[in-house]
């Protein structure tokens, strides 16, 4: 998962900016889904990210570099986030709300003998999305963090270990119990 040239971490240690800025540009995308899955907010997972980047520019002269840099990264990323869970769930209110869906526009003609999904078909998919990230927000944040860390970062069992300083066995007993209550939670949503 490595996406950076030889020496890019080192050079950005030593104060290099463009290093610095080839590391923002090598993750900000990875990292921006990795909040809005934790965060299920835009505007929330752009300022986690930009808080990510700004610890690790602080901390980026005592990392130690036996360690690979993007588990390094990923823990600052995921320690954000569910900081930033914390403190949501501390102060919750009862008015917010959800995000709107894009909203399908076009006229008739454009969508006659078309492979692209109806709209139908595109408001069923993001109901499903909405309900899944609704599920998903619901869990507790052990259970959420694993399953987003495996699923949708694509990480490995070690370098989620790593990242959250936890037995691979605890990752592993963290995903099935994470999916057994994906599972209720999805079983609870009613059927249109």
């Amino acid at each position: 998962m490595e996406r950076l040239g030889p020496g890019v971490v080192q050079r950005a240690q030593a104060g290099d900016l463009d290093a610095f800025s080839e590391i923002v540009k090598a993750f900000e995308d990875p990292l921006y889904t990795l909040a809005f899955r934790f965060l299920s907010n835009g505007g929330e997972a752009e300022d986690a990210v930009q808080e990510t980047f700004l610890r690790v520019y602080t901390h980026l002269p005592r990392y130690d570099q036996q360690f690979k840099f993007t588990t390094w990264l990923y823990r600052i990323a995921t320690n954000v986030c569910i900081d930033r869970l914390r403190k949501r769930r501390a102060t919750a209110s009862l008015d917010s709300e959800g995000q709107d869906g894009d909203d399908f526009v076009g006229e008739w003609h454009d969508r006659l003998a078309s492979s692209a999904p109806t709209p139908e078909e595109m408001l069923l998919r993001s109901e499903t999305c909405n309900e899944v990230q609704r599920a998903l927000s619901d869990l507790p944040t052990p259970y959420q963090t694993v399953l987003i860390l495996r699923y949708i970062q694509e990480l490995s069992l070690q370098e989620i270990s790593d990242i959250l300083h936890v037995p691979i066995t605890t990752v592993k007993t963290r995903i099935h119990r994470g999916r057994e209550a994906m599972k209720e939670l999805m079983a609870r949503v009613p059927v249109s």
